[in-house]
């Protein structure tokens, strides 16, 4: 990891984890933990083993407990969590390139996604969909970013004309 981050400072890591699957110790399970601290990630998905018929896992000696699987799961995803909003912070006064994909849930918003896909709440026209604009990471919420329109983005191809952006999003 170290050499890794020497070279690319600025890598976001993402992963799945799944806890419980049949034979993991307790000791299987602080190495996930270890492994989580160690990168940091920016974000995972994590879920509880399950078997699933005609698995050969389903078969396996070694089931684990659903409560243990549970407890386990709360733990990852607590330090997920810590590293994922952790990384978001880390965001704050950044600018990013954001790619625009839909309305925000109030007017005038849109919300895009960052390099690092965070959603991004920018108060932005509707004319930005499907395009990308430079932002200015202004605060994080519990699950996005929101941010302030930098400048207009590049015209498209092929002649398209789209209306002046000065001044809007600060």
């Amino acid at each position: 990891m170290a050499r890794l981050r020497a070279a690319r400072p600025d890598i976001a890591l993402t992963s799945d984890f799944i806890v419980g699957f049949p034979g993991e110790s307790e000791e299987d399970f602080a190495d996930t933990l270890r492994l989580v601290e160690e990168v940091g990630f920016a974000g995972a998905f994590s879920f509880k083993y399950s078997p699933r018929p005609g698995t050969p896992a389903a078969e396996h000696d070694g089931q684990v407990d659903d409560g243990v699987k549970s407890d386990r799961l709360a733990r990852l995803q607590g330090a997920i969590e810590r590293h994922r909003m952790a990384f978001n912070r880390a965001c704050a006064g950044r600018r990013f390139d954001v790619l625009f994909d839909k309305p925000g849930r109030r007017a005038g918003q849109l919300v895009g996604r960052s390099p690092y896909l965070q959603p991004v709440n920018v108060m932005a026209p509707s004319s930005l969909i499907g395009e990308i604009a430079s932002v200015r990471i202004t605060g994080v919420g519990s699950n996005s970013l929101f941010g302030a329109l930098q400048s207009a983005p590049e015209p498209s191809p092929v002649g398209l004309q789209r209306p002046a952006l000065a001044g809007i999003g600060g």
